[in-house]
């Protein structure tokens, strides 16, 4: 299963624990739609990214900027797909996301305990 000890939300931990067959299915999803395209790492996770950041999901903003790091993606370039979100969700929103971007990338938890 995917789990990072440590780095996810206690409530994600919490039902991970309490329904395994549901969340061993939403693995098993996850893992099947990461292995339907050509998309590699990398891209994938800028795509999650931007989709966490279009629906303006601060805590799925701080999981998937920790998740492209871990794929190798650079400071610079999740900053860029942010930066690139301006024209889109507008002004105050990509300022929004690009606080929560650097609130990982500073070395925080992004709000994690």
């Amino acid at each position: 299963m995917t789990t990072r000890p440590g780095k996810l939300p206690g409530r994600y931990l919490q039902f991970q624990q309490s329904h395994p067959e549901v969340f061993a299915a939403y693995d098993r999803l996850g893992k099947a739609a990461a292995a339907s395209g050509p998309l590699g790492k990398k891209e994938a996770a800028l795509v999650k990214l931007a989709l966490a950041a279009g629906a303006r999901m601060e805590g799925a903003v701080h999981s998937h900027c920790r998740r492209a790091l871990e794929a190798g993606v650079t400071a610079d370039e999740i900053r860029h797909a942010i930066i690139l979100s301006v024209t889109t969700l507008g002004f105050p929103a990509m300022m929004a996301t690009l606080s929560w971007v650097d609130d990982v990338l500073a070395g925080g938890n992004g709000g994690e305990p």
